[in-house]
């Protein structure tokens, strides 16, 4: 999820958090005077200062923002004290465009001091230490802005966040900071200073609101492309860090994974929305390239069954993507037999007109395909009611099927709709499907506002492959990394929990039919192979996540925030699996680069059935 300046809360001088769970409205705040930068900041996350008013703060001007929704500047006492967890930067708030100010003044500043929550309080985030209201007074001019503190592999600790306080729904808001031993602590105690990396290397791309993330650790579970890989809960990759500039957006280096900033990128840190700590880039370091490449997986041979998952973010009939998206299929994922595709919209795309076909929003696809080069595939889909499915309101957006009719064909079964849940059932000792294309349980509570599972069955060789296509729930609501509550609650688990139990079953009645029914289980599962989610449609030995057949620093099929991290899966029966006659590639064409035509990366599966 990109950040971008987020809106302000409409009552900055009531957001004076005392605890971890609640705020106090000060109608008449108290005044302070004569305190330092450092005392307003205190040693926790939330100024001791918070709803009152304080006189005179003296300090630095270290940068200017004058656009978006959070206009201000940064200060900083150039007489630090002796405490390593008190910050001595802070934002000054002043709403409308700074005016007067600029960088290298010495300034006097009153307001009142305000905890600001980016994203609001149901957001999670932590709290932005603010003077807001300001009245300055510019003292004098020119003045050498305080030393940028240097953040690198030696000053950033290996642990991430401590455990938050159980008696404060596990907030971490009132535990003293302990920026030698936790990393989002070192960063709170940096907040509003002027800070620097040098020679950091990419890892996550350039991003539509003029974002890229680096670490300050090269060695931090590295992968082969220059990314830094996320392999469990407790591996968050402390030396992530977000960089925004200061400067014009078109100056904004646009980077890929892999890539460096060479030197030393330098300017006030943040805390913002979607990134959590960031760099507010006045100076930035000059880009060189990694020489990032688009991977191509091989070639499916004769007797090789290639299926593939591939997320095409909202494709419509409108969008200028096609002929991309037929390159990706032809020359990089080498013209799968089997593709199943997520988030294709209907005909109108997110025109929310009670359109719910897709057939020219395939079509276009699939001629585009053809002039790239690649077979004339033929399509099996189930159109969702109308605005049911979740997604772009409008979109209608649903799981397809793509298949090339040269290699395998799908075996028709009517009566397949959006309220009709597939079956299985028995044809001469073999599982069949009650209806091909159709979908699963699709009343179940558990599909509300979300994509129903596409089930196709299809024959290769004379052997029938079930193949069931997946969108589950999306992680959106989730808090961040950087959430003032840790561990992190993570409540859209909940229904993909559900989901996945639901698709397990269906599995299960397949292999309860025919034991050695050969079963695909993929799409955008969205959530890790190390997740419970994983470990439910894996239970009772039903499916096996073959991403993990891969080197663990080569799961990835997404970057989020500079983890490169699976989202997108294929699953496998026992059938397939124990075979050991497949191959897995999670090929990289997507989401480490900054031009591209999708989030995700897709999977491909090859396999004799």
């Amino acid at each position: 999820m990109p950040s971008k300046s987020s809106a302000r809360l409409a009552a900055l001088t009531v957001a004076a958090v005392c605890s971890a769970a609640s705020t106090v409205v000060l109608t008449s705040p108290a005044h302070a005077d004569s305190v330092r930068i450092h005392d307003i900041q205190g040693n926790t996350r939330i100024s001791p200062y918070a709803g009152r008013q304080v006189t005179d703060v003296t300090g630095i001007v270290t940068g200017v923002r004058t656009y978006g929704s959070s206009r201000g500047f940064w200060i900083q006492d150039p007489d630090a004290d002796a405490d390593p967890a008190t910050s001595e930067g802070v934002f000054v708030f002043t709403s409308s465009t700074p005016k007067g100010v600029a960088v290298g003044d010495l300034v006097k500043v009153s307001g009142t001091v305000t905890e600001y929550v980016p994203g609001g309080t149901s957001s999670g985030n932590q709290a932005l230490t603010e003077i807001t209201r300001p009245t300055t007074t510019v003292v004098s001019s020119g003045n050498a802005v305080p030393a940028a503190t240097v953040i690198d592999a030696d000053s950033v600790p290996g642990a991430y966040v401590p455990a938050g306080d159980s008696a404060a729904n596990n907030s971490v808001n009132g535990l003293p900071l302990k920026p030698s031993a936790y990393a989002l602590d070192l960063y709170e105690s940096l907040e509003g200073m002027n800070v620097q990396v040098s020679d950091t290397r990419v890892v996550g791309a350039t991003d539509p609101y003029t974002e890229l993330w680096v670490t300050v650790k090269p060695w931090e579970n590295r992968n082969r492309r220059g990314g830094t890989v996320y392999g469990s809960y407790a591996s968050q990759n402390t030396g992530r860090i977000q960089i925004q500039s200061l400067g014009a957006t078109a100056d904004f280096p646009k980077a890929n994974v892999g890539d460096t900033l060479t030197g030393t990128t330098a300017g006030p840190l943040d805390y913002n929305q979607f990134g959590g700590y960031t760099l507010i880039a006045n100076q930035l370091g000059t880009l060189r390239s990694g020489g990032l490449e688009r991977e191509t997986t091989e070639k499916q041979k004769n007797g090789e069954l290639a299926v593939a998952t591939y997320n095409v973010e909202n494709l419509d009939p409108s969008d200028a993507t096609f002929e991309e998206h037929a390159a990706a299929i032809v020359d990089h994922l080498r013209s799968p037999d089997i593709v199943s595709l997520e988030e294709i919209q209907d005909n109108t795309g997110a025109k929310n007109d009670g359109t719910v076909a897709a057939d020219q929003t395939m079509q276009k696809l699939i001629d585009a395909i053809v002039a790239a080069g690649g077979p004339r595939y033929d399509w099996r889909s189930v159109d969702p009611a109308n605005n049911t499915d979740g997604g772009e309101p409008g979109g209608n957006i649903r799981q397809a099927f793509l298949f090339n009719p040269e290699r395998v064909s799908f075996t028709d079964r009517a009566g397949g709709d959006a309220t009709t849940a597939v079956g299985v059932t028995e044809e001469r000792g073999k599982a069949a499907l009650t209806v091909s294309p159709g979908r699963i349980d699709p009343a179940n509570a558990a599909w509300n506002s979300s994509r129903k599972p596409l089930v196709g069955e299809f024959a290769f060789r004379g052997r029938t492959v079930f193949v069931i296509a997946n969108h589950f729930n999306s992680k959106g609501g989730d808090q961040g990394l950087t959430s003032q509550y840790q561990p992190v609650p993570r409540s859209s688990e909940t229904q993909r929990h559900q989901q996945a139990t639901l698709v397990n079953s269906f599995v299960k009645d397949i292999l309860d039919t025919q034991k050695n029914a050969d079963v695909v289980t993929l799409g955008d599962i969205n959530d890790f192979e190390f997740s419970d989610t994983t470990k439910i449609l894996e239970s009772d030995g039903a499916l096996w996540s073959a991403v993990k057949s891969l080197p663990r620093s080569e799961r990835y099929s997404y970057v989020y925030q500079g983890n490169s991290q699976v989202l997108d899966q294929i699953l496998v029966s026992p059938s397939i699996r124990r075979g050991c006659d497949f191959e897995y590639d999670s090929v990289h064409i997507n989401a480490e680069f900054h031009d591209q035509i999708s989030d995700h990366d897709p999977q491909v599966l090859r396999f004799k059935p």
